[in-house]
């Protein structure tokens, strides 16, 4: 998986690989996101079915980044997966609109879930610098889930915690969800793409967690059934 660096210049509306490519690699100037700096992986499934709750993401994804500044700050790489083996990942970013400008450029395509190696990476880039959280969005599971839960485990003793956000009432992508967040000590939790402020609270409460642990979390949630939802299913789990 490619990591491209630094994004900030408004790239033209292109859903072509070439384009995107352009555009990152234009790109390069930006100051290296500092290694003190809270981090979090947002994952998206950009299969066909995704495009829906791929435009809301690019809608409600800069607050994750407003919620964190209030507590700490934090630095967000993207990390998405299309069509036929295409899964990619940003640079780290620590403003919205940058996320915002790549996300806009990408559009949803037909293929199967890639879980595993979303998961692989998040994992490599835990090794190079500490990555506090995995947010992942996704409707369906097509890999063997035995494969993705030693690989969850793996994150879990890296202290990675992952909180899975599961639009639809797949069964068999619920089950997985579940399992991968109790591995690593995270949440799951259930959103409807045409109520956009639920996912919107869920990546609040995630980029509080990322940014100050549970304290982060427990700050927002009094004003916040997201986060108050996921404090309840980590309960009893280690910060």
């Amino acid at each position: 998986m490619s990591d491209k660096k630094n994004l900030t210049p408004q790239p033209p509306r292109d859903t072509s690989r070439a384009m995107i490519d352009s555009f990152l690699d234009q790109t390069k100037r930006v100051p290296v996101v500092s290694d003190a700096t809270p981090r979090l992986v947002f994952a998206l499934d950009a299969t066909m079915s995704r495009q829906p709750t791929w435009d809301l993401a690019c809608r409600v994804q800069g607050e994750m980044f407003e919620t964190a500044s209030g507590i700490g700050g934090l630095a967000v790489q993207l990390v998405y997966f299309r069509g036929f083996g295409e899964c990619r990942s940003s640079g780290w970013v620590v403003e919205p609109r940058a996320l915002t400008n790549l996300m806009t450029t990408i559009d949803c395509r037909g293929g199967h879930t890639q879980i595993g190696r979303v998961l692989r990476h998040v994992g490599n880039e835990a090794r190079r610098s500490s990555v506090r959280v995995l947010v992942y969005v996704g409707d369906a599971m097509e890999e063997s889930v035995d494969d993705l839960c030693a690989v969850a485990g793996e994150l879990g003793l890296m202290g990675v915690k992952a909180f899975m956000f599961h639009e639809g009432h797949d069964p068999t992508a619920a089950r997985a969800f579940r399992e991968i967040a109790r591995l690593t000590g995270g949440a799951y939790a259930r959103f409807d793409a045409n109520a956009p402020n639920a996912l919107r609270d869920l990546l609040q409460a995630a980029a509080a967690y990322a940014a100050r642990g549970v304290d982060g979390m427990q700050q927002i949630a009094g004003r916040s059934e997201a986060a108050r939802g996921l404090l309840a299913s980590m309960k009893g789990r280690s910060r």
